[in-house]
């Protein structure tokens, strides 16, 4: 796989809560450098983003995050919110509590209201595989294909691991009708990321990709430590 076309797939992030503009900044310039398909930013930074960008590359923002135990009206606002400011695509965290609680009715109603507030833009559904059992990532996968998300995504890169390919082999078989999957989390290599790709991820969120293919323009050695993300 040529690295144009896994640059193409990578929602390049920058979600550090030590993140300045400068950094923001950055991330915007070598998203639309490397022709990304979107930069994850915080929210609070989404509307000078977009003055910034115009339309030179989506802006994709995060609600709910990362922990996802806020209500569902308050992940509605933001999500409204986001969209008002710029967004274009909003990676929603679910309540991981509802799920352990077996309240499915309640997460499917979540997704939907989020997905509402979101005025036709993309949403992915962010359920945190990590710190799920086997059972309840086929369960999400399942209501992740009722509901009208448009993705369901792996981590927030922000708990106790990543994307792994257990994950991709409980998503494929489970996953129905249009639902696409985003891999994220600890993905640190073009190995990696090529991987994902052709076990069925159509997105990969991650700040080291870009790192690495600018590395490899410098002659540099490869240092992806510096981000779990």
């Amino acid at each position: 796989m040529e690295i144009k076309d896994i640059l193409s797939k990578v929602d390049h992030t920058v979600l550090s809560t030590v993140a300045t503009w400068d950094d923001i900044k950055a991330c915007l310039d070598d998203g639309i450098k490397y022709s990304c398909a979107s930069c994850c930013i915080p929210a609070s930074y989404i509307r000078e983003a977009k003055e910034y960008v115009g339309d030179r590359i989506p802006l994709c923002t995060v609600i709910g995050f990362p922990n996802g135990y806020t209500t569902t009206r308050a992940k509605a606002f933001e999500a409204a919110d986001a969209v008002l400011n710029g967004a274009c695509e909003i990676d929603m965290v679910i309540n991981i509590g509802w799920l352990k609680d077996k309240r499915y009715d309640l997460i499917l109603n979540e997704i939907n209201e989020i997905k509402k507030a979101c005025d036709g833009r993309l949403l992915k559904v962010i359920i945190e595989t990590c710190v799920l059992t086997d059972e309840e990532i086929v369960r999400m996968a399942e209501i992740v294909s009722r509901s009208d998300a448009d993705f369901i995504k792996t981590s927030t890169g922000f708990s106790s691991g990543g994307a792994t390919m257990r994950d991709m082999e409980l998503f494929v078989p489970n996953l129905s009708g249009e639902t696409k999957i985003k891999a994220a989390g600890g993905i640190s290599s073009l190995e990696d990321a090529e991987r994902f790709l052709e076990s069925g991820a159509s997105r990969l969120g991650t700040s080291r990709i870009v790192k690495i293919v600018k590395s490899m323009e410098k002659g540099e050695k490869n240092d992806t430590k510096d981000s779990s993300y």
